[in-house]
């Protein structure tokens, strides 16, 4: 079942990886939706986001079986290995993030965190019929000091043993989700639309946490409501979608470089939105993810040509 998407045409591999790229666009509304959605707690809202999701699905899969397409069930028929990468991805990235923004400062934790596209270029290597090149790295590590600047604000990070558990929870989550982009690799053969079942298991995992954990409460009027859905449909739904289909069939390591383009984005919609204020600093930092994506990508882009 390992994937094949090195050795695919240089049109469709692009095409893919493009994919994969709308889920960055996606992610890049994350902060400004979910500072909407208070004063909803964690788990509550991964419960809601991802039930959301998975309705998403079910309608994909009823509108394909309608074409004369698979039953809607049929995409639930995956192995138990399909099974628990997808759950164990989706739902422990969101628990660990979560862990690590209220056991640690939030900036210390969303830099560490942000690792991940890092370690998905590194290790993209190990990856069958993959290979990394100096170009590869570099332009990962300039994202990576791109979102840095943009996360610290050149305040620094100050190490504090108080904080350990929120560091390594973390920690935790980049190996999560670099782990699981890498991984979903290997079974290239599963169609992204089983995706919307890993969605339903983790809003009921979330729900299960929701209960032992919190209070419940509800979203602030009607904007409020208005941000749990699109955060279900967008970040927390499709986004997923097109972001496996994208690991599985597209440039990984391009991916892995163009992620950093997340917080970035996440940044200017800040600004836009009259959240966050624009500094010489957020300039600096989108010449280093601009130009290290654009590093990153140096032969998907050559083959194109």
């Amino acid at each position: 079942m390992i994937g094949d998407s090195a050795l695919a045409p240089p049109a469709s591999r692009l095409r893919a990886t493009l994919i994969g790229g709308l889920a960055v666009l996606l992610w890049s509304a994350l902060a400004l939706l979910t500072t909407a959605t208070e004063p909803v707690p964690p788990f509550q809202l991964v419960a809601m986001t991802f039930a959301i999701a998975f309705l998403l699905a079910l309608g994909k899969w009823g509108w394909q079986a309608a074409r004369g397409g698979p039953a809607p069930l049929s995409h639930l028929k995956q192995p138990p290995a399909v099974w628990l990468l997808g759950v164990a991805g989706l739902f422990f990235y969101h628990a660990l993030y979560f862990t690590a923004l209220s056991h640690a400062p939030p900036v210390d934790a969303s830099l560490i965190a942000y690792l991940w596209p890092l370690l998905i270029v590194l290790g993209s290597a190990l990856l069958p019929g993959e290979r990394l090149r100096w170009w590869h790295g570099a332009g990962a590590l300039a994202g990576l000091a791109g979102a840095a600047l943009l996360v610290t604000r050149n305040g620094g990070v100050t190490i504090d043993p108080r904080y350990m558990a929120g560091y390594l929870a973390a920690l935790g989550c980049a190996f999560t989700w670099s782990a699981y982009s890498l991984l979903s690799r290997r079974f290239g053969a599963v169609s992204s639309d089983a995706v919307g079942g890993f969605c339903g298991v983790t809003a009921l995992l979330g729900f299960i946490c929701h209960l032992a954990l919190e209070t419940t409460a509800r979203p602030a009027g009607a904007g409020g409501w208005l941000a749990v859905l699109a955060l279900g449909l967008g970040p927390v739904g499709a986004a997923f979608f097109v972001w496996d289909h994208g690991v599985k069939h597209g440039d990984i390591r391009t991916l892995g470089a163009v992620a950093y383009a997340g917080p970035l984005l996440s940044t200017l919609l800040l600004v836009l939105a009259g959240r966050a204020a624009a500094s010489p600093v957020i300039a600096l930092a989108c010449g280093l993810i601009v130009g290290g994506a654009a590093l990153a990508s140096r032969d998907l882009w050559r083959r194109r040509g």
